[in-house]
């Protein structure tokens, strides 16, 4: 995996719930990395997606789900890494309603992602060498994430997408 270094993480996250504005200007700076679209396939070690994914780890969920969202309105349609980042986007946005104290739509969500890696486990592997989704660890995160739903509202915290 390769270091999102040149790109700072936002100054604050922003929360839905306070009267704070997003940290804009360094989010546009990682939409400025995305492509106008991707050709067959989103590289793993794609700049602006390796981004998204530190930002969720990082708990700026808010600002992960907007640079992941990114990715995924360009790449290719009906493809692996499309899934797979559904199903990032939707772990994000289930952190976001986790800090909001909202778990019971935290919890569809996660369903909702644990469905997409079911459906990305269904699909046969491309064999795109350097493809998120075929080096992406979708099987621990889907277990990550029933594990997660198992345990019930009290006991969630974030789920981190790369640190599982």
């Amino acid at each position: 995996m390769v270091s999102v270094a040149p790109l700072a993480m936002p100054r604050w996250p922003y929360r839905l719930d306070k009267d704070t504005e997003a940290d804009h200007d360094t989010l546009a700076l990682a939409k400025a990395l995305v492509p106008m679209r991707y050709a067959g396939f989103v590289p793993a070690d794609d700049p602006a997606l390796r981004y998204g994914l530190a930002l969720n780890d990082a708990g700026f969920f808010w600002e992960a789900h907007e640079i992941l969202e990114a990715v995924w309105k360009v790449a290719p349609q009906r493809g692996r890494d499309r899934i797979l980042l559904r199903a990032c986007i939707q772990v994000a946005n289930a952190n976001l309603k986790l800090s909001l104290q909202r778990p019971h739509a935290a919890h569809r969500l996660l369903q909702d992602a644990l469905s997409e890696l079911h459906e990305l486990a269904r699909r046969p592997p491309t064999g795109i060498a350097g493809s998120f989704s075929g080096q992406f660890p979708a099987a621990a995160l889907a277990s990550a994430l029933a594990h997660q739903l198992a345990i019930g509202e009290a006991g969630r915290g974030p789920i981190k997408i790369t640190g599982i």
